[in-house]
């Protein structure tokens, strides 16, 4: 055996951090010398480009074998026997580096935007050989190898090399899309950690198996795109909140995959009437019952239910129908599996080290570090991924208030104040409007709403404004009063007439979706539909009535699946939505009311063309306390788009109740929850009513009992 180096120590106890240096084809005294590293090979031959070949020595028995190339190539391949196999291999140490200077520089600033073009592994043909690229970012490993398929998950077989701040690459001849393949990090105190996913993989292996999928994007179809506007501000914005796992299910209690789902889920929505379709987290997540929220990939669509072409797929479907998509997106926390993110070249790479910043403690997750540049880079590059590659339409961010506060949840003591004392993260709000600024400067028909539940000011005011720069804002506050509200009986609801005013106060202050979220049918809350007071009759009436105000509210939509047809239980990720019920009259009703209601809020600018704008809306009646009526004007535009919601919270039908309404004429009734169609009883005003004659214009109304009317004046 020849007298070995302490590099070629190094390859053979996978420890070295630029094998290339090494292994591969170098010059040596003049002439060429190839070395490779084959372990369990018995032989190896170099072969030049016209065909020669020449056997390699080999200098250690643990395959490290060295020799000259015939004469004097320049491209040459390796003849490998195995036993009484023998191979062609194309050696992976002979190829050009993966990134360019400019990606190093960019990824150095952090300001490279399309990480997901480099990053992860990518089927490409390099210096004529078909294989794959991989490049992993773990600055504080001593070795970084990848394993898969293509090598027997032998961690010795294709060592990476470090380039710029840490992003260790290699190209593998051969490897192909399909190929499982994971990444085999030691650390700077030589301990070899647990495999590890790629965080910029496209596609992984289904629970409870964790590795990574090669992922060939160029044959991924690109889905058409949404109708243009469809975000607009002055646009109507009604959606449906999907769990694509407990949607509705087959074969007793399979998922439906995402092909299943394109074929039915946007068709639904459609007849429904909603605008917008929201997706709970697709990012790979390991635990059902996270519902998506503790994600371990977030390049790659769950694959729960397909492949990302079949997400595409999904996508496109429901852009086909006119359908906008919104994904939930998780850029707050991340779990703690050995295979993810955590801990991930030996250090806290992607979380604080300290757990006071680090770890979450309601949730037993680890909190991202947005004050590292390759974090940020990372999270605001995967936010444009799903709109570039899926052509999704908006992102909702989950969580958003555990990330604006540093001290959010946590006892006395047990958090560390900013650079200035404060319990705001500061580097959290940078990270947010950076986010911001970035999805709405490169995707102008896109947009991005917050779920934030504090009085944080100008979440969905424009960053140059001081803002954080969001498109929308959940209405926390509102769903949590009108919630309480309705919840009791209606005879103690003159008693918390403020509940429903209080809103109004804010209502304005940001641009508001109000939800009725999967979170507000789960953990022993009831379905919304539980939440109801009294007798089955009043039960359905006052869930008719308080959809209707939700409607008539200002305000963009957001209503979770089940909903829409009054589901008695509380959702079950485990299992379909109640489906049957719509055999019941009662149900069948509530959702011939919600389809109803979608579309008088497409159809009426009034209820939709203003609902951000203080000047969209006028208080009409609202200190009726006693009678539990409200009532309200809705503008739109145009001086003549106009419409009179009154609502009934108590179970009393009012003959000849006095409105004021702006223009003298014919209103016409054109919606109450009331109806036969919906279960109701079918009190109202016959379809239309006159004003009353005097100098100010006055309706004379019948309203309907736990009911809700909608008019309009006759053009």
């Amino acid at each position: 055996m020849t007298k070995l180096s302490a590099e070629a120590y190094a390859i053979i106890e996978g420890k070295h951090s630029d094998p290339f240096r090494y292994l591969g084809l170098h010059s040596e005294g003049g002439r060429s010398v190839v070395r490779a590293f084959i372990p369990e090979a018995s032989n190896v031959e170099a072969i030049g480009e016209h065909g020669e070949t020449a056997p390699l020595q080999r200098i250690h028995d643990a395959g490290l074998f060295a020799g000259a190339l015939p004469n004097g190539s320049k491209r040459y391949q390796l003849r490998a026997r195995f036993g009484e196999n023998v191979v062609d291999l194309d050696d992976p140490y002979r190829f050009p580096p993966v990134l360019s200077d400019f990606d190093l520089y960019l990824l150095g600033e952090g300001t490279h935007r399309r990480i997901y073009d480099k990053l992860g592994a990518h089927p490409m043909r390099l210096d004529g050989v078909e294989g794959v690229a991989f490049v992993v970012l773990a600055p504080n490993a001593k070795a970084v190898s990848v394993v898969g398929d293509f090598n027997y998950w032998n961690a010795r077989r294709h060592p990476m090399r470090v380039r710029g701040v840490g992003y260790w690459e290699l190209f593998v001849p051969h490897a192909r899309a399909g190929d499982r393949y994971k990444f085999d990090i030691t650390d700077s105190d030589g301990r070899r950690l647990p495999l590890k996913s790629d965080p910029v993989a496209f596609a992984a292996e289904i629970r409870p198996s964790t590795a990574s999928i090669v992922v060939d994007e160029s044959k991924i179809p690109h889905p058409r795109s949404a109708p243009s506007g469809i975000n607009a501000l002055e646009a109507p914005i009604s959606i449906y909140e999907v769990h694509l796992g407990s949607w509705r299910r087959k074969n007793g209690n399979e998922w439906l995959s995402y092909r299943d789902l394109a074929e039915q889920l946007p068709a639904y929505a459609k007849d429904m009437g909603f605008t917008h379709i929201e997706f709970l987290p697709v990012s790979e997540h390991p635990f059902d019952g996270s519902w998506g929220y503790q994600p371990t990939g977030l390049y790659a669509p769950t694959s729960r239910f397909g492949t990302p072409e079949d997400f595409s797929a999904l996508v496109d479907a429901c852009h086909r129908e006119g359908l906008g998509v919104w994904l939930d997106w998780v850029p707050g926390h991340f779990p703690d599996d050995p295979h993810g993110l955590g801990y991930f070249d030996g250090t806290a790479l992607y979380e604080h080290a300290n757990p006071m910043q680090g770890r979450h403690l309601d949730w037993g997750t680890l909190i991202y570090n947005y004050g590292r540049t390759e974090v940020v880079n990372f999270l605001v590059s995967n936010a444009l991924f799903w709109l570039d590659r899926y052509g999704v339409d908006g992102l909702r961010v989950d969580a958003v208030a555990s990330m604006l506060y540093l001290d959010y949840s946590r006892p006395a003591g047990e958090w560390i104040p900013n650079r200035h004392g404060g319990r705001e993260n500061l580097e959290a709000i940078e990270f947010l409007r950076r986010f911001n600024i970035e999805v709405f400067g490169h995707f102008p028909e896109a947009t991005t709403a917050a779920e934030e539940s504090t009085a944080w000011p100008q979440v969905s005011q424009p960053v140059e404004y001081g803002g954080l720069g969001f498109g929308f804002k959940w209405n926390m506050g509102w769903m949590h009063d009108t919630l309480k509200y309705i919840g009791k009986d209606p005879v103690y609801r003159k008693h918390h007439h403020g509940d429903v005013l209080f809103g109004l106060h804010y209502a304005f202050s940001e641009n508001f979706i109000l939800p009725l979220s999967h979170d507000e049918v789960v953990h022993g809350k009831r379905s919304i539909l539980g939440r109801m007071p009294g007798d089955e009759w009043q039960r359905f009436a006052n869930l008719r009535a308080y959809y209707s105000f939700m409607f008539g509210h200002p305000g963009k939509k957001l209503l979770f699946m089940g909903c829409e047809f009054g589901q008695e239980r509380e959702w079950n990720h485990d299992q379909s939505l109640d489906w049957h019920l719509l055999g019941q009259h009662r149900h069948a009703g509530i959702q011939n009311l919600i389809r109803d209601l979608n579309r008088l809020y497409r159809a009426v600018p009034a209820l939709h063309e203003m609902d951000c704008n203080q000047a969209g809306f006028e208080w009409v009646i609202t200190h009726d306390s006693g009678n539990n009526i409200f009532a309200w004007l809705r503008k739109g535009f145009d001086a003549h788009a106009r419409c009179l919601v009154v609502v009934n919270f108590s179970p009393n039908v009012y003959q000849n109740y006095r409105v004021r309404v702006p223009f003298a004429g014919k209103w016409k009734e054109v919606l109450n929850s009331d109806a036969a169609h919906y279960g109701g009883s079918n009190v109202g005003n016959v379809g239309e009513v006159h004003t009353l004659d005097g100098s100010i214009p006055e309706l004379s109304l019948t309203i309907p009992p736990l009911a809700a009317i909608f008019l309009v004046p006759e053009s």
